[in-house]
């Protein structure tokens, strides 16, 4: 008998990770071999919370290839393959898609469109669309019709002081999000709850919602107040990574679909 099955695609962490894209980091050294494990201890993490892993081939001439949110968004009818503002990332698509066309139907965005996984939160009938350094104009409107014929809703944001809308402004719940108010304005979001960052933790608004659990980094004092909130948090480490401009969004993609 079919059942709904939570699925999480992800991909190993490159050897390459160290010549990795940045834009608003400073290069600093990254530990391979730590990365990988935090990487693992994620992967056990979205396992734990339920979902069965669709893990690729590693891409170790793709450095930023661990990050295989941006490369498709998932949604319960349709997905959108993506096409990277990072030109160097663009051959990373193609087996993310391939997987991805297993339980959806695909449409696309097309050049000279570009736009992040990244940039993208869905949130009941609306896409949040981050129009950033990644994601431009073409993109978004090409976006905006794919979303159209599906029902849904798209809401364009402004990102200019971080690399993706969800490195700071993530959800939190069917009309709640956790937020960075310095990098993303809450009031776009409209009349929804906001729990602010710890603003010591300025990374701390990346978490994945599966269920009633968050799946957060190591940010204490805003998991913290998600635990306040009522919030059931299950954190991991994944702060090797982040010197990559990555978090815990960014390595997989989750979704679900009858197994």
């Amino acid at each position: 008998m079919s059942r709904l099955t939570r699925y999480a695609i992800t991909r190993p962490v490159p050897g390459s990770i160290t010549n990795c894209q940045l834009t608003h980091l400073a290069r600093s050294p990254i530990d391979v071999d730590r990365a990988r494990t935090q990487h693992a201890d994620c992967n056990a993490a979205l396992q734990s919370l339920g979902c069965t892993l669709l893990e690729l081939e590693p891409l170790d001439e793709h450095p930023d290839s661990v990050f295989v949110e941006d490369m498709a968004l998932v949604l319960p009818t349709i997905a959108v393959a993506l096409r990277s503002g990072a030109p160097t990332r663009r051959g990373e698509s193609a087996s993310v898609i391939n997987v991805v066309s297993m339980y959806r139907d695909i449409v696309s965005i097309e050049e000279p469109g570009t736009v992040d996984g990244g940039d993208l939160l869905h949130m009941g009938n609306k896409v949040f669309a981050g129009r950033s350094t990644r994601s431009n104009a073409e993109g978004l409107d090409q976006l905006g019709m794919h979303l159209e014929r599906a029902g849904l809703e798209l809401v364009i944001l402004p990102v200019d002081d971080c690399l993706h809308l969800k490195s700071g402004a993530t959800a939190i719940g069917d009309q709640a999000i956790l937020c960075n108010p310095d990098w993303v304005d809450p009031s776009g979001f409209g009349d929804v709850q906001v729990i602010e960052v710890d603003p010591g933790e300025p990374h701390g608004g990346n978490v994945v919602r599966l269920g009633d659990t968050l799946l957060a980094g190591n940010h204490p004092r805003t998991n913290q107040r998600l635990t306040e909130a009522g919030c059931d948090v299950h954190w991991v480490d994944m702060s090797e990574l982040g010197k990559a401009e990555g978090d815990i969004t960014c390595c997989s993609i989750v979704f679900e679909a009858m197994a």
